[in-house]
């Protein structure tokens, strides 16, 4: 059974502006269920990552800081929300999720997190609306405990993966790879194993066509034992922070293409949704929804 991550133990009241983004996470899980695509079976709650996991990738400074509420102004100005208990325990919630998608990974060849994805969070400071890194995190847990020795992380947010590419710039057992707008946030980009910076307004057949030029040379090459995949839906040309301009059925192929790739390679597949900021919440959702229902009918 496909296992997926949920909490809504840590809903946070935020500033009018980040409202409208934060609560796409209930919708998609109300959406699959209403349609049937998942079952109440398949939800659990992942509780809150242990301090220890978090110190396999967090400075013990930086965890302070959070855990304590002493946050450096100027950090909390780069991550954009007040910062709170709350908050806090809403990451901690974020990141076990992913931790917990990749033991269920292991087991069933595929897990989600209904959250997660946030790859702006450096070892020792946090921005872009991310305190801890939890694709980071998740790996470098799998890595210490045995459970896997070769990580490819497939970052497919409009975004580019800044703080998991500095986080792993000096661990080779981690390839980072990341396919995003050039003229996006941020705007000073860390350097992952492998960046492809596309053009503003890039459509479905050019992005696509870089999907598959690159993705399965690299699944090749570094021969992974697990891969974790953000899928942002940002990439939407009805995004309105996004500039990339995919379609929906273009989003879903991209999808369709990674997932299939790591099945028919057996490779455990954990998945962490990441970023969309379509006016209309509607598409945001059934962009996001169509990332489960292409796993629960692959996997059936």
């Amino acid at each position: 059974m496909i296992k997926i991550a949920y909490s809504d133990k840590y809903v946070i009241d935020l500033p009018e502006g980040h409202k409208f983004p934060m609560i796409k996470y209930e919708l998609i899980k109300e959406q699959l269920l209403y349609e049937g695509t998942i079952t109440k079976d398949n939800l659990y709650d992942p509780g809150l990552v242990d301090e220890a996991i978090i110190l396999l990738t967090h400075s013990s400074t930086y965890w302070k800081s959070l855990a304590n509420l002493t946050v450096d102004d100027k950090i909390i100005r780069k991550i954009g929300f007040p910062m709170s208990e709350k908050l806090v325990k809403r990451s901690r919630s974020s990141v076990n999720g992913t931790v917990n998608a990749a033991l269920h990974a292991l087991k069933d060849g595929i897990s989600f997190n209904i959250a997660g994805g946030t790859h702006h969070a450096y070892r020792d400071k946090g921005e872009g609306f991310c305190l801890l890194n939890d694709i980071a995190v998740a790996a470098n847990y799998l890595l210490n405990e045995g459970l896997a020795k070769q990580i490819l992380v497939v970052d497919l947010d409009v975004h580019q993966g800044n703080g998991t590419a500095k986080i792993f710039e000096n661990d080779s057992r981690v390839f980072t790879f990341s396919m995003h707008c050039q003229d996006n946030y941020p705007l000073k980009k860390d350097i992952s194993n492998l960046d492809i910076s596309l053009p503003a307004y890039t459509e479905d057949e050019a992005y696509m066509e870089a999907l598959k030029k690159n993705l399965p040379k690299l699944l090749k090459s570094i021969n992974p034992d697990f891969v974790f995949y953000q899928a942002g839906v940002d990439v939407l040309d009805t995004d309105k922070l996004g500039k990339l301009s995919l379609s929906k059925d273009g989003c879903k192929k991209r999808d369709e293409f990674v997932i299939q790739s790591c099945k028919n390679a057996t490779i455990p597949l954990a998945i962490s949704m990441g970023g969309g900021y379509s006016p209309k919440i509607s598409d945001i959702i059934d962009a996001h929804c169509n990332t489960y229902r292409l796993a629960f009918s692959m996997f059936s």
